[in-house]
This record gives structure tokens, sequence and C-alpha cells, in this order.
């Protein structure tokens, strides 16, 4: 039986509402074919099959055929021309609802030299968020942070460490041989291995390129395939303030805690681990109930820093801290922040909170929160434009 993920289903009938062809995006094995095949009277096309691409060699005739359906294209990238296929369905068969699925954002790479824009909707499959959790019956928060949120790693019955090496494999053959221009398997393998090992911190070019043997230059071009993959997430600095303000090193996270924790090799988690687990569980939150990568963090100079800043279409900055434990929360970094940006909300959110507190020093306001209350409030906000 295939779980129901009810959060994600709404969105993709909410995108059908909307425009007619939906471009599913999402890593490797995050569960992109299940959810397609769980929505009710759709017909899977796997173009992954010889006999599924000889099928589409005429987009016209092959559309003809399934006029009024709802249909999924599961890897559409295989296709020789994917971008002619999905147009002609968006500009002359209004009736078919398409779901076309990738491991990348659209346009991307060379196999999308149209990218139609104003004809589609994006739709972003993150790990597994909080409400996933509940679908698959499995609410224990220390578990999705050890196995991380790729359904057939959260299920599995222990932890399933040759998936990780066997994910990372099928990644450069199927994604990225196949949708970008790069050769050198061993210097972006352990270029990918780097990031997922040090995730969370401040991303400095030159300390990979000794390690991965390769120039500076390489490596900008690897962690953009990493972005465009969804493998890896780059979080800017928000600044106004240049002379006091770090301005052009960012942070990068990778796209999942199950695989942090892998190339860290913890096995176990202890009390030390959890909060940067839990930051990159927020950040996931986020990405995927707001469907934007339109997040940035802060730090100065001396050392104070933000978790993550999102910006209000007033300009505003909202500042989000992440504690796992609400003991000993401490609001010296917001009120160093504050003092250059007295204006705007200000979140701290902990995993063990269950109902909301207002936490006020030196006429600093700051609401104490769930994951829940910050996403429902974060989703009310009128935010900047999201960036896909």
């Amino acid at each position: 039986m295939i779980t129901q993920r009810k959060h994600w289903l709404a969105l993709i009938e909410k995108s059908w509402q909307e425009k007619s062809v939906l471009w599913l995006a999402g890593v490797r094995r995050v569960g992109k074919t299940f959810l397609c095949q769980s929505i009710s009277d759709v017909e899977y096309f796997d173009c992954e099959l010889p006999r599924i691409r000889r099928q589409m060699a005429d987009p016209q005739d092959f559309l003809n055929g399934v006029r009024g359906e709802k249909i999924v294209l599961d890897e559409i990238h295989r296709l020789v021309n994917p971008s002619e296929l999905l147009k002609i369905a968006a500009d002359h068969y209004p009736d078919i609802k398409i779901i076309a699925t990738g491991s990348s954002t659209l346009g991307a790479s060379r196999k999308f030299k149209d990218t139609f824009s104003g004809r589609k909707r994006n739709l972003w499959l993150t790990p597994m968020i909080k409400a996933d959790l509940e679908d698959f019956k499995n609410p224990d928060i220390k578990h999705r942070l050890l196995s991380g949120g790729l359904p057939p790693f959260f299920n599995a019955p222990a932890s399933p460490e040759k998936d990780f090496q066997e994910w990372l494999d099928d990644y450069w053959a199927k994604d990225i041989l196949e949708l970008f221009r790069l050769e050198r398997k061993a210097s972006f393998q352990k270029f990918t291995e780097l990031v997922l090992a040090r995730s969370g911190g401040l991303f400095e070019a030159t300390s990979f390129s000794a390690p991965c043997e390769v120039s500076r230059t390489s490596i900008a071009n690897y962690l953009k395939v990493l972005e465009a993959t969804y493998v890896a997430h780059v979080i800017k600095p928000f600044s106004r303030h240049k002379a006091t303000e770090i301005i052009a090193m960012p942070k990068v996270y990778a796209f999942d805690t199950g695989f942090v924790c892998y190339y860290k090799g913890w096995y176990s988690l202890r009390e030390e681990d959890l909060g940067l687990l839990w930051e990159h569980f927020v950040l996931n939150e986020m990405q995927g109930v707001l469907q934007t990568r339109n997040i940035g963090y802060w730090r100065n100079k001396q050392g104070n820093e933000i978790d993550f800043i999102l910006t209000e279409q007033s300009g505003l900055p909202i500042v989000i801290e992440c504690k796992w434990s609400t003991q000993n929360i401490d609001l010296k970094n917001i009120a160093v922040f504050r003092r250059q940006y007295p204006e705007g909300r200000n979140y701290i959110v902990a995993r063990d909170v269950e109902r909301t507190q207002v936490k006020t020093s030196n006429g600093i306001s700051v609401k104490v929160t769930s994951l829940n209350n910050l996403i429902d409030e974060l989703a009310l906000a009128k935010l900047s434009p999201i960036k896909f």
C-alpha cells in the first residue's frame, strides 16, 4: 500500500487548478514516483524505458492519445527533447493534466533549452517534512534526524549504510552524467562528500580545491550543480551594513540530515549533535512548506550570528533562531542584530515548545514557538518574492 502524503497531494491539486503542466523536482529517491502513483486515476509513463520514449517520439500523436487524462512523465529528461513535448502540451492540450518529474531545477541542464516560463507550475518535493511523519506513522523526530527524510531510508529497519554510497553513485550516473557536462567523477564525488560532512558551515571554495584536486573555478561550478539538483542549499548572507557584516561568504547546507549524519560518522545521536540537525530540519520545513529558497543568514565580524533571515515584501527582516531545547535560551545575537535593524519579527523555534511564549529583553520581543506555529505564521506573512 502506497502512503498518502496528504500535504503534497493537496499542493499538486492546487497547482493543477492554476496550470495544466506541473514540474515536480526533487533529489533521487525522495519519493516523486510513489507520490505520483498515489494520485487517483493517473496514468504513469516511465521515460527511462525505451518503449515509452518511442511512444513519445511524436509529441502530438502521444498527446492526442491521452486527451482529458492525468498523466505522469517520470524522469522526463530521458527524452530527446523533453521541453518540446511539455510546451506543446501547455499551449495546445490544456485538458491534459501533466506531472513531469526530474532531479534538477528546470532549465538547469542542456536538456531543457526552453523553460516555457509562465506555462507551468513548479513543485519542489523536499525530504520528509513534519506532516509526512504523521502520514508514515512515525512521529519520532530523532529517528527522522538520524535516518533522514528519503522514505526508503526513513522506513529501513536498520541504518542503510550501503544505500548512502549507492545513492551517491546513482546520482552521478543518472543525474550528473546525463544532465551536466562534468568529468572527473572522483573529484566531484569527493566534493559532494565534503559538502555533506561540513554541512551548515561557512563555505570557502579554496578549502575544497586541494582535497578535490581541482581549481577554485571548478569548485564553484560543482556547487552550482549541487544547488541545481537540490543536493545543497546555498544560504547567502543578509547585509545592509557592509563595513561590519559578512557579505560574501555563504553557508551551505546538505539536502538531508541522514546524509549529514552518515558522512560525519554519526551512527547514534548525542545531545550535542541535535542542535545542528534541528537547524537542518527547520530549513527543510521552510523550504518544503513555503516552497522557497529565498532564505538568508546573518553574521557580523565579531562572530554574532542569526541562523535564518527571511524578508517581508516591505523589506523588514524576519529573524529565526533554531534551538533544540528551550533551556538556557540566549537573546544576545538577536539583540545585536536588532541594534542595526530595529524593525521586524523575531522567532526562536524549538522542538520542546507546547505553547508560544514571548520573551522580552531591552525592548526586543521574541516569540519562542513550535515549528508548526512558525510555519503557519510565515505562510501568512507577505514574504519577498519566492526564488526557485
